[in-house]
């Protein structure tokens, strides 16, 4: 658990996957996202895995990681479209997959699907040293459910399991970060992403066990925090 009376902004910024994945990015957005995360040493720029070489190259000579999102933002693609798309996203030079698991496999109860889906595109990244989350699109499952997927990143063991695409119904939620860590206990860890816009928000998902933050409001977030800790000095 993270203790954010100890944390420092640095500490901070290293939670935030800063994000800019809408269909209309064009070069000027990932210039000014990774200008941002430099400047700001965000933990890793969040994006589709076209622009992966030009933010890759943006990026040079800074440890800030290039992360791509992989079926995005349905996965509604086959496993091996995914697995095709990881393999092209790594060789692009990402540091970071984020992959949404099959929601529709998922709810059919098809768990053997799942379970197979997770371990491939998991073995790839492990292949690779590449860092590898798992997005279950939370508002769309039953507790019941998120749980069944939780059970199975704790046997295959991702990096983290992942809260939400940001393009659902709904985003994160307390209660399902909370629920997540939970079931997955200290074997993967939970990042929580979609709607998280302001400091007191991500605070309370950091409190309920995420341990990296997705959102395209990091510096506001920032700011949050900064003005914060001033108004308690």
């Amino acid at each position: 658990m993270i203790d954010i009376d100890k944390m420092s902004a640095d500490d901070l910024c290293r939670l935030f996957d800063h994000t800019f994945l809408k269909a209309y990015a064009v070069s000027s957005d990932f210039e000014k996202l990774c200008d941002e995360a430099r400047k700001y040493h965000f933990k890793m720029v969040a994006i589709n895995s076209y622009p992966v070489k030009l933010c890759k190259k943006l990026l040079e000579g800074s440890d800030v990681h290039v992360g791509a999102a992989i079926g995005f933002p349905l996965g509604q693609t086959t496993i091996e479209t995914k697995c095709f798309e990881t393999k092209k996203a790594i060789e692009d030079g990402a540091d970071e997959i984020d992959y949404v698991l099959n929601v529709g496999k998922l709810k059919e109860n098809d768990l053997e699907y799942i379970e197979e889906e997770m371990e491939k595109i998991v073995s790839i990244c492990r292949e690779n040293n590449i860092l590898i989350k798992v997005i279950f699109e939370n508002c769309y499952l039953t507790k019941e459910e998120i749980v069944k997927a939780a059970q199975i990143a704790r046997k295959v063991k991702p990096d983290f399991i992942k809260t939400s695409t940001g393009f659902g119904t709904s985003g994160a939620a307390v209660e399902d970060v909370k629920l997540m860590k939970e079931t997955v206990g200290e074997e993967v860890k939970v990042k929580a992403a979609g709607g998280i816009r302001d400091w007191d928000t991500c605070k309370k998902m950091i409190l309920a066990g995420a341990e990296r933050i997705g959102t395209s409001a990091s510096i506001e977030i920032l700011k949050g925090f900064q003005n914060e800790r001033e108004s308690h000095q």
